[in-house]
């Protein structure tokens, strides 16, 4: 099996700075256009993929969407196990607004988000049962950024944490009982969006 881990389009709150965490906000322009420069490069790579899923938020979902529709391929049920960390009252807020209300030390205050061992044990959840339900079929997962980011630590140790951009494009290989990486935060369809 080998899944293809995506993280959404870009929506008018990443645009702005905000953090969406599990707060349903839709793509932008640039986010549909993002998708299909992604499913394009899909489309004309050898690799195969057999259905696509997403999280139940409209931004994964509308991503999942063109990708399935370029591609031809099933979109399965959305899986609430794929959204986004929960953020709590930080949810909304630009890094400006969080500075002036908590400080610079804002992220080690508890304001009611799930925290990363949570996080991780309801991604690896999903992962371990789409292996286990069909284990030769090619899944493409459209997901989150800071759900990405603790999913592939988990799944890839060797792969360091940093930001997962918005349409980056992971690929993880079932390996006996763990994985082996093939690509890693990916965006080269993007750099191709913006020579056009």
């Amino acid at each position: 099996m080998r899944i293809g881990l995506i993280r959404h389009g870009q929506t008018e709150w990443n645009e702005l700075g905000k953090i969406q965490g599990q707060t349903d906000i839709p793509l932008n322009a640039e986010g549909f256009r993002q998708a299909r420069a992604l499913a394009h490069r899909l489309r004309h790579e050898p690799m195969k993929w057999d259905a696509v899923v997403s999280s139940d938020l409209q931004r994964a979902k509308q991503t999942a969407d063109v990708l399935a529709d370029a591609l031809g391929i099933p979109v399965l049920s959305p899986d609430t196990r794929l959204r986004e960390r929960f953020y709590g009252e930080v949810e909304g807020t630009t890094a400006e607004e969080r500075l002036a209300k908590w400080g610079a030390d804002w992220k080690k205050r508890d304001s009611g988000q799930e925290n990363d061992k949570q996080l991780r044990e309801r991604a690896l959840s999903f992962v371990e049962d789409a292996a286990g339900a069909n284990p030769n079929r090619n899944l493409l997962v459209v997901t989150h950024g800071s759900l990405l980011a603790q999913l592939l630590q988990a799944m890839c140790a060797e792969w360091s944490d940093k930001p997962i951009n918005n349409l980056s494009f992971s690929i993880l290989e079932r390996a006996g009982a763990g994985w082996a990486p093939i690509l890693h935060n990916c965006t080269l369809h993007l750099e191709q969006l913006h020579q056009q």
